[in-house]
């Protein structure tokens, strides 16, 4: 019998007096679209205030950047395959590319948004001014949200739970300051927030401060037109292609939970040094003055296969950090000089923050906000708000935001408890040590997580977290594909709340989804040899007996109490 802790004792009972019912949602973005669904799965009603026309956050583009919105550029195509992307209970159109242009990810939204019946709870030009405890949020739990239409008329509304689905590429990051005599520059300048495409350059001699996802692709698009692009790094980058063995999507080649429990087993020294290994076969980071100072999974690297080539091709040519800027001249830390640049794009970053949240409610832990599993701040009284999206990780915001809010629509509901403040606040710091430990973080960058351990941190919260063990026993061929395949979200709508009858065919074929788009001309497909099939057996064979190790080693009793209570697996 396990005894609880009078504080903890209140606490629940406090949390299980609030009744949820009326849940405002702050944005209509993929967070957004995925956290009223989860509201509406559990019976709740969701409000979305959605700032702009259009629903889609970041991936509606526009060809005038809006302040205080995400900002696309016009030829942006996601770095994430779309099997890796897409929503567990609603797969992604075979026909549509693996690598999808922003056009194609925003119709796939409204797909989801149309088949959910989303949109009804959608109030667009709706800008969300402040969210407020209510004068007796100790008793009810509730928040009072104004919002202003785009006329600049206010209304207030109450609700009993909000969820803040705003995204962190809203407020672009300029540091001019340190960038010593930009105001003498002769040429423009803009952050990649305010750049849509190439047209402006030219013949031009551009300069790129900043090596992240959008520094590459800007100077990869800007080299096919200027005379010469510089890129400009203070700490360099890990660059992976896209395109990986076989022209198999990196993701679905390698995001697998064969290799997430290899990670596990192994210490994280090896695996720096074989990826890094792997790279520089591909180009030596070295020679191509990209090599970083942190490994290769301190950081999530830049996913780029066009930028080593404009490199090998003279297109686009590194440089360090920038030491000042002299008119038209730009002087590097190595004291080289660059002249007649006309254009700069600082590459530079976001800055985040809630500005319709009182500070009170908002926990810092470092020089982060600090929020339990990335999720609910940790000091206030009831757990009545919630963040989604607000995370960084290896893969997709879409299938990490809808796992946060699956688990915040339980929560909202009663169906989980949260711990107390004390044991929350606790696990955020231990947290932020951990991340510090473990990644290369800024203090605009202080997010991070593994991509498959947080899905199924989270997953065990709500209870589908996929079992290997169940499956090696139950269902074989279902189980090879679950440990050697990617690690698609489909795996936690198998079973548990929120079981989708799909969810094992979606799984069966999403290789064929990923083929589909390529089989545009008819070729006689190859037959697999015995030598192959007898490999991939024994491959098999040694995963299991991994799977197996791994389970016995992190949960030493769970064959046990599994054999105790052996019964069918419904799937």
């Amino acid at each position: 019998m396990r005894i609880w802790g009078l504080e903890t004792f209140f606490f629940f009972l406090s949390c299980s007096s609030i009744m949820v019912h009326r849940v405002a949602v702050i944005g209509a973005g993929p967070s957004g679209l995925t956290a009223m669904k989860a509201c509406l799965d559990e019976g709740m009603e969701p409000t979305c205030f959605e700032s702009s026309d259009d629903m889609g956050g970041l991936w509606k583009f526009k060809e005038v950047s809006e302040p205080n919105r995400a900002s696309i550029y016009r030829s942006l195509t996601i770095n994430i395959s779309k099997e890796m992307m897409c929503y567990s209970d609603f797969p992604i159109p075979a026909d549509y590319p693996n690598y999808m242009h922003h056009s194609k990810i925003l119709k796939y939204f409204r797909k989801y948004a149309e088949h959910f019946k989303l949109l009804q709870h959608i109030h667009f030009q709706k800008l969300v001014k402040s969210v407020r405890q209510r004068s007796d949020f100790s008793r009810t739990g509730q928040w009072e949200v104004v919002t202003e239409d785009r006329d600049g008329q206010q209304q207030s509304h109450v609700f009993d739970a909000v969820i803040c689905c705003s995204g962190h590429y809203t407020y672009p990051n300029l540091p001019l300051k340190d960038f010593p005599g930009i105001e003498s520059f002769e040429g423009k300048y803009l952050h990649s927030w305010d750049y849509k495409g190439p047209e402006d350059m030219y013949g031009k001699r551009v300069l790129v401060i900043g090596i992240g996802n959008s520094g590459g692709d800007i100077a990869v698009e800007s080299s096919r037109v200027a005379e010469q692009v510089y890129l400009s790094t203070r700490t360099g980058a890990w660059v992976i292609r896209q395109v990986s063995d076989d022209g198999i999507p990196v993701d679905i080649k390698y995001n697998t939970r064969f290799v997430h429990i290899l990670f596990q087993l192994f210490p994280m020294k090896f695996f720096n040094w074989f990826g890094e290994k792997k790279l520089n076969a591909m180009y030596d980071h070295t020679m191509y003055a990209l090599k970083p100072k942190h490994r290769l999974f301190s950081q999530i690297p830049i996913i780029n296969d066009d930028l080593p080539f404009k490199i090998l091709s003279g297109s686009v040519i590194i440089k360090p950090n920038v030491k000042e800027i002299r008119g038209s001249s730009v002087v590097f830390d190595d004291g080289s000089i660059v002249e007649k640049v006309d254009t700069i794009v600082f590459a530079t970053g976001y800055d985040y923050g809630f500005p319709f949240l009182p500070s009170s409610v908002l926990y810092n832990s470092g020089h982060r906000v600090g929020l339990y599993k990335h999720v609910f701040p940790p000091n206030i009284e009831h757990p009545t708000l919630a963040v989604v999206g607000f995370i960084h990780g290896l893969g997709a915001i879409m299938p990490q935001a809808e796992m946060q809010a699956r688990w915040v629509a339980r929560v909202f509901k009663g169906d989980n408890q949260l711990p107390s403040n004390k044991v929350m606040i606790k696990s955020v710091e231990k947290d932020t040590k951990d991340m510090e430990k473990s990644y290369n973080l800024s203090r605009r960058t202080p997010l991070q997580v593994d991509f498959v351990s947080y899905l199924d941190d989270i997953a065990g919260e709500i209870g589908v977290r996929p079992s290997l063990l169940w499956l090696f026993f139950k269902d074989y061929p279902l189980f090879k594909r679950v440990l050697w395949g990617p690690v698609t979200v489909y795996q936690y709508r198998l079973t548990g709340p929120g079981k989708w009858d799909g969810a094992r065919r979606a799984i069966f074929t999403q290789l064929d989804r990923m083929y589909q788009p390529l089989k545009t001309r008819k070729l006689k497909e190859p037959e697999a040899s015995i030598t192959g099939r007898l490999v991939k057996l024994s491959l098999t064979v040694m995963a299991g007996g991994a799977a197996v190790y791994y389970v016995h080693v992190h949960y030493p009793t769970t064959f046990s109490t599994l054999l105790s209570k052996l019964r069918p697996l419904t799937i």
